[in-house]
């Protein structure tokens, strides 16, 4: 059976209620996908969970939408930041769909010494975050922060946040060790803070080591890119202090 499409809506969603589309989702149900009026779509806004939905009206730049019943209830993701100094586009879309795809909850660039790319489009990563949750059936939308400076997160950073710190230098514990810690008991709400392609500057690591929740960690022997740092770092935390060990729902049987 062919995936139903989903749509995330930000507004609210009641059985029997209408829903007139976007011109972007119109275009995307109308033209791409190359829906007819009677066809199901599923729909979710990030709180009141996903509901199944069908099309009423479907004209070249309009497309209305009929509420039908709830599907799921509303779920959520483990509070887990990614904090990642911006690196070129590409990369940083990669980023952005894989690290939504894995259950990140909130996204915060950061502006360090050796940061290369210092305009960032805060729109259009928040825009990659919804097309990644649509895709991979995430209930909720990751939050994508305004950049900061280096020592403006760690002036503004919580107490009870711990702060997973990549770095590839010597000192730092391997993922494994550091991540086992905290098994059987509660780390909290969690975070990741990648460099940039060329790491942190010595005086920025001073600066990071004076955080009482500061865990230095190493992801392997090799030195990786920044994007593939963060990725596989978050694999590590999801598999061992995440959701990976939750039960999976029948969603095959949801479809019937």
């Amino acid at each position: 059976m062919a995936s139903i499409i989903r749509l995330y809506i930000d507004s609210p969603l009641i059985e029997d209620g209408l829903i007139e589309l976007p011109s972007d989702q119109a275009h995307y149900v109308n033209n791409v996908m190359r829906l007819k009026v009677g066809d199901k779509l599923a729909l979710f806004n990030g709180r009141e969970g996903e509901w199944s939905a069908t099309i009423t009206q479907a004209r070249k730049k309009n497309c209305t939408l009929q509420v039908g019943k709830k599907t799921r209830q509303q779920e959520s993701c483990p509070d887990l930041m990614l904090v990642f100094a911006p690196i070129k586009k590409q990369r940083l879309d990669f980023i952005m769909e894989k690290a939504t795809e894995l259950g990140v909850s909130r996204f915060q660039p950061v502006i360090t010494k050796r940061t290369i790319v210092s305009k960032i489009r805060t729109d259009r990563l928040h825009a990659q975050t919804i097309e990644a949750s649509e895709q991979c059936e995430r209930l909720n939308i990751p939050e994508v922060l305004e950049a900061v400076s280096l020592p403006q997160l760690i002036q503004d950073w919580s107490k009870d946040r711990t702060l997973f710190v990549l770095n590839e230098h010597g000192g730092s514990k391997p993922i494994l060790e550091g991540l086992q810690q905290f098994v059987g008991k509660s780390c909290g709400p969690c975070a990741f803070l990648v460099g940039p392609e060329g790491g942190f500057d010595p005086s920025e690591l001073d600066l990071l080591e004076k955080l009482q929740n500061v865990v230095p960690l190493s992801v392997g022997p090799r030195i990786l890119r920044a994007d593939t740092a963060a990725l596989a770092a978050i694999s590590c935390w999801q598999s061992v202090l995440g959701d990976w060990q939750a039960p999976l729902r029948d969603r095959f049987n949801e479809e019937e």
